[in-house]
């Protein structure tokens, strides 16, 4: 039996645990960019109570974002930036919570999904949503597309 020399099993052992800490920071940075994506679309929600859904939903739309409404084409970038600024929202407040996510492997793309409230004066309207989210140069969260459909289980 040969046995190795010292110096190639303390190589191989920095090699093998050098790997480990790669994929175990690699998974962290994965959980964190996930984490930091649920937070984003609470803070998106906030916001849309803070100071209105147009001027939320204008903040946090990727400049080529698309809306899928219902009983439309798909509005697209400077479409969807003038759909959201002729909208009155001053008679509704529009929240929503997310009940999950995910990310790529690259953690440069994720959706969000989950239910929403709209406050009028008289009513809740309440629905579902899916938003996909892009990941900038500058590390912030925008949406690249946002959809939601009316009604939920009581």
């Amino acid at each position: 039996m040969h046995l190795l020399p010292v110096t190639i099993l303390a190589a191989l052992g920095l090699l093998v645990n050098s790997s480990c800490n790669l994929q175990f920071r690699k998974q962290s940075d994965r959980i964190e960019a996930l984490n930091r994506l649920q937070q984003t679309d609470v803070d998106f929600s906030n916001r849309s109570k803070e100071v209105g859904m147009k001027k939320a939903f204008l903040e946090y739309m990727e400049q080529d974002g698309v809306l899928l409404r219902p009983g439309r084409m798909p509005i697209i970038g400077a479409d969807a930036v003038e759909f959201i600024s002729a909208m009155n929202d001053s008679s509704f407040t529009l929240t929503w919570q997310p009940l999950n996510a995910d990310i790529s492997a690259a953690s440069d793309m994720g959706y969000t999904y989950g239910t929403y409230n709209m406050h009028t004066k008289d009513s809740v309207h309440k629905g579902t949503y899916v938003t996909i989210w892009k990941k900038g140069k500058d590390g912030n969260w925008k949406f690249v597309l946002d959809m939601g459909n009316e009604g939920i289980g009581e």
